[in-house]
């Protein structure tokens, strides 16, 4: 009897775990995986990596994805800046070194709830480079989950951080004649990501 109940209460525990457990797909169609430097001292120039793929698989019911794993790949090569020759040189090995260091990839580590309702700290290991660093990003997601004309449920997150790229060994820099340098070594991460959820 005793081995009865305790074999109902496991596999009552893993239905309810299996319930709760979401799994998410990134909409690239509907999604931006973007980032920002500082150019010549004065501006801002943006850039995205236009091919990549990324899962959320959620732990939490409804719409909290605290503890949520969070997996993204990068094509490197797919950098656009809206610029080619930039984009040339920042595929080279003076910077992101695309034919050696094709993907670049981001595991989280952990997502807890921020100080403010919605948002989140995501911490998560980044290899970029060659290189694999722990960062830190701040998540904002959507206020609900929604169905869209086909039953499909959506949800929707605003990602943004920084990051130094000399973490990484992009080191690539030119000085100016006023003083300063081309470009920042502070990058802005801007990304709108909108999820589909698996059925």
């Amino acid at each position: 009897m005793k081995k009865t109940v305790t074999t109902l209460v496991a596999v009552t525990a893993l239905t309810f775990g299996a319930k709760a457990q979401a799994n998410w797909n990134v909409d690239a169609s509907h999604s931006k995986l973007g980032f920002a430097v500082t150019h010549m001292m004065v501006s801002e120039t943006e850039g995205k990596f236009k091919v990549y793929e990324g899962k959320v698989t959620s732990v939490k019911p409804d719409a909290d994805f605290t503890d949520a794993k969070v997996e993204f790949s990068v094509d490197a090569a797919s950098i656009n800046t809206d610029d080619e020759k930039r984009d040339g040189h920042l595929k080279s090995p003076d910077f992101f070194d695309v034919e050696k260091y094709p993907k670049i990839t981001f595991v989280s580590t952990s997502m807890k709830p921020g100080k403010i309702k919605g948002t989140y700290t995501l911490v998560g290991n980044l290899t970029m480079h060659g290189v694999t660093k722990p960062v830190t990003l701040t998540a904002i997601g959507a206020s609900k989950i929604v169905k869209d004309p086909y039953g499909m449920e959506r949800y929707a997150f605003k990602v943004t951080g920084n990051l130094n790229r000399k973490d990484f060994g992009l080191n690539w820099n030119a000085a100016l004649e006023a003083g300063g340098v081309a470009v920042s070594e502070n990058v802005r991460i801007d990304v709108n990501i909108e999820l589909t959820k698996a059925k």
